[in-house]
Order: structure tokens, then C-alpha cells, then sequence
């Protein structure tokens, strides 16, 4: 049975007394409870040395944001995959639409990015997700299928074992507006189609998938419960302690 998953992600948010405040009382809270889901909290690049020292109580990892396509060199304001790996980073997003839309980042750069992830040992959570507009037209497997082929299948099924996948629909990040419980199963079982497509059904089957867009407590039980939903990755939810843990409690 696959490992459920909650990941935070808390984007370009938080001064540093209130991310380490954010900390203390996510360890507080979740010391009183036993979880079923692995927990993963991704903080902006200056909090997480602090935030990799609290994880040694071993109640969550570490995740980065945002990672270099670059091995090491002259690349002003980048961070590299060995430079997270010393602080004790354990995952790293890597795709997501922001970084995509505002960023301009290509399949070529996201390929190489996922490359060097997995070079360090540092596990790629590899977001996909189609815009209102392609919804609308009906593009929506269209979209995810090229995303998913061309920033993973160049992967052998070792290396492709590694990665953690992140559905999220574009419209539904940040918006309040969630997919819908059969929405997210149906391409939940798309991509697990196309993985079984170019590996194999069992590779399909032990492939993480988690659900991204406006997840809270109030909707994440629905989703969690469907077929192929390994759990979520969570936006503005994971900024609250109290919902957070309650959403990381219905991942079971």
C-alpha cells in the first residue's frame, strides 16, 4: 500500500520569527498526535536550516521550493541540489506553476532540475496541471501528458521510483475553488495510465500522486478518500498549524 503524503508548502511567506513560531507549534501539535501520512513542510530557502534543525525531532522533513538546474559555478542567487542536500533537505518542488508561468520554465529546465535532484539524492516532487482556459477546451490531459513525458519519462524505472508527482490544477491554486473529488480521481488514473504506459503497471501502482489546490481541512478528507489520491500539497492551509495538522490527520 502506498504511503500517504502531506506536504506544506509555504511559498514567499513569513518572517523569520514567524516561521520559526509556525515550527514550534506545528511540533508542539504534532507530538500529541499519531499520523499515518509522512509530512513534509517546505519553507523559503533562508528558513531552512532553522527548520531542518527542528525536523531532527523526526515529526516531519524537509522540502525546498525551488532548486538549480546547475551542478555548481558562476550562478548568482541560484542554490544547488548539493547545497540543500548538507542542510539535511530530503524533497524539493520542483514545476510548479508559478515557477512555470512567472519564471518561465521550460521542460528543458525542469528535465535538468529533476536530474539533479535525484543525482543528489534529494526527492523531486514534480508538480503537473492544466489552466482554466485548457480545461475549458477540454486540453487537459493534453497538457498533463506532455508535462509529465517531457520532465520525467527520460527517467530509467530506478530513478523514476524516486519521484513524488503533484497534480494540481492551475485554476484551483490559491483561487478557493478545489477540483472536484472525481476531477482529481479521473486524472489521478490518467497519469497513473501513462506511467504504466511507458514502465509498467507495477511501477504505476507504487507511483505517489498527491492533489494541490486549495486543499483544507474542510475538503481534504473527500479528497484523500479517492482512488489514487496519496494525499496533498498543500498552499495557504499549511501557513495555519491547527489546519494543517488536521489535514495531515485525515491523510489516512
Amino acid at each position: 500500500m502506498r504511503q500517504k503524503i502531506v506536504a506544506g508548502n509555504w511559498k514567499m511567506n513569513l518572517c523569520f520569527e514567524e516561521a520559526e513560531e509556525l515550527v514550534e507549534e506545528l511540533i508542539d501539535l504534532l507530538e500529541d498526535v499519531e499520523l499515518k501520512a509522512d509530512v513534509i513542510i517546505c519553507p523559503p530557502f533562508p528558513y531552512l536550516e532553522m527548520a531542518s534543525d527542528y525536523a531532527q525531532e523526526e515529526l516531519f522533513n524537509i522540502g525546498a521550493q525551488n532548486i538549480s538546474p546547475f551542478e555548481a559555478g558562476a550562478y548568482t542567487g541560484e542554490v544547488s541540489a548539493s547545497m540543500l542536500k548538507s542542510m539535511g533537505v530530503t524533497h524539493c518542488i520542483i514545476g510548479h506553476s508559478e515557477r512555470r508561468k512567472y519564471f518561465n520554465e521550460d521542460d528543458k529546465m525542469l528535465t535538468a532540475k529533476v536530474n539533479q535532484a535525484l543525482m543528489h539524492d534529494v526527492t523531486p516532487i514534480f508538480c503537473v496541471g492544466e489552466s482554466l482556459p485548457e480545461r475549458e477546451a477540454e486540453k487537459h490531459f493534453e497538457v498533463v501528458r506532455r508535462q509529465v513525458r517531457h520532465g520525467l519519462f527520460h527517467l530509467d524505472t530506478g530513478e523514476f521510483s524516486k519521484v513524488i508527482i503533484a497534480y494540481e490544477p492551475v485554476w484551483a491554486i490559491g483561487t478557493g475553488i478545489t477540483a472536484s473529488p472525481a476531477q482529481a480521481a479521473e486524472m489521478h488514473a490518467y497519469i497513473r495510465s501513462l506511467i504504466a504506459e511507458r514502465y509498467d503497471d507495477q511501477v504505476a501502482g507504487q507511483t505517489l500522486i498527491l492533489y494541490g489546490g486549495s486543499c483544507t481541512a474542510k475538503n481534504a478528507a473527500e479528497l484523500f478518500a479517492q482512488p489514487g489520491v496519496d494525499g496533498g500539497l498543500v498552499g495557504g492551509a499549511s501557513l495555519k498549524a491547527e489546519e494543517f495538522v488536521e489535514i495531515c490527520k485525515l491523510a489516512i
